[in-house]
């Protein structure tokens, strides 16, 4: 987000990168390119709205986030595209599995609390880049939608933090306006 500096001129933040649903969708955006060219059949549509589903779902944080310094409304709606670009890469990976007899693990099964905690402890692309190739078809699948979940939950919990600090702080307008009456004196 942007802040204001003590002469009342904005600031970048460049701290997307340090955000934990950034950072897994960046992991999801190369596992889902890895998964595209190793099982999907070249020619399949899917392949390419994978690939850009994962790509939007990243990318649309990194817009959100510049857009953020000054409207906090199009950060929202970037945060929310990203969200929904999510969605849709969710669904892919549900399909393949539904569609290839494969299941999406639940509670109930015996792998599912595990690959949980593993993801909401872990969110670097190395943490999960050394398995790419040591999953199988299930096992990837399910990994990349608890990223999915994960990223989507901490997206919506962000979204609320900006929400509140526009509640406590107001628009950049606001601010602005402030700054310069604090600037004249009064």
């Amino acid at each position: 987000m942007a802040k204001l500096n003590e002469d009342g001129f904005l600031e970048y933040e460049d701290g997307y990168t340090k955000l934990y649903f950034y950072r897994k969708a960046l992991v999801l955006y190369d596992m889902t390119f890895f998964f595209k060219d190793h099982y999907l059949q070249r020619g399949d549509r899917t392949q390419d709205q994978m690939e850009q589903a994962a790509r939007s779902g990243k990318q649309n944080i990194v817009e959100g986030m510049v857009d953020g310094m000054t409207s906090k409304e199009m950060f929202l709606k970037l945060l929310n595209t990203s969200r929904g670009s999510l969605r849709e890469l969710r669904e892919d990976y549900e399909d393949y599995l539904r569609v290839h007899g494969l299941q999406i693990w639940d509670k109930q099964h015996p792998r599912y609390t595990r690959m949980v905690q593993y993801c909401y402890h872990h969110h670097e692309l190395e943490d999960y880049r050394r398995y790419f190739e040591r999953l199988s078809e299930e096992e990837f699948c399910n990994l990349a939608l608890t990223l999915c979940h994960q990223s989507d939950r901490g997206i919506v919990k962000y979204m609320a933090k900006v929400e509140k600090e526009f509640l406590e702080s107001g628009g950049i307008r606001e601010q602005m306006s402030q700054a310069r009456r604090g600037k004249r004196g009064f």
